[in-house]
């Protein structure tokens, strides 16, 4: 997308699209943490198979959610350079299966434990 494209939106506008992004990305970075905490410090779970497993979804949740942020930042811009209706997202959805995915993972790791 070009920036130069349509009008130029009140900036207010601008900048809380801006922050609504970079909430996004800061909660898929935290994923990302959350991998790397898993698949390194955890000891239990480091050298085997669900705790890589289960780092992998943190991994593959942050990311997607990440790249979801972009896109999502990109619509909603052009939409409001172009006086259009502010476009769905998806983001929401693919959070919450991603942190119930990782969750139920979690329990059952607890559960096999025991």
């Amino acid at each position: 997308m070009r920036t130069e494209d349509g009008q130029e939106p009140d900036y207010r506008f601008s900048l809380a699209n801006e922050r609504t992004f970079l909430a996004w990305i800061r909660t898929g970075l935290a994923l990302l943490a959350g991998a790397v905490a898993v698949a390194q410090f955890v000891a239990p779970l480091a050298h085997r198979f669900s705790g890589a497993a289960l780092g992998a979804l943190l991994a593959l949740t942050g990311t997607l959610l990440c790249v979801g942020a972009y896109r999502r930042w990109q619509r909603v811009q052009r939409a409001m350079r172009h006086g259009g209706a502010l476009p769905a997202t998806r983001l929401p959805l693919l959070l919450s299966w991603g942190i119930a995915a990782v969750g139920t993972a979690v329990v059952l790791l607890v559960l096999a434990e025991r």
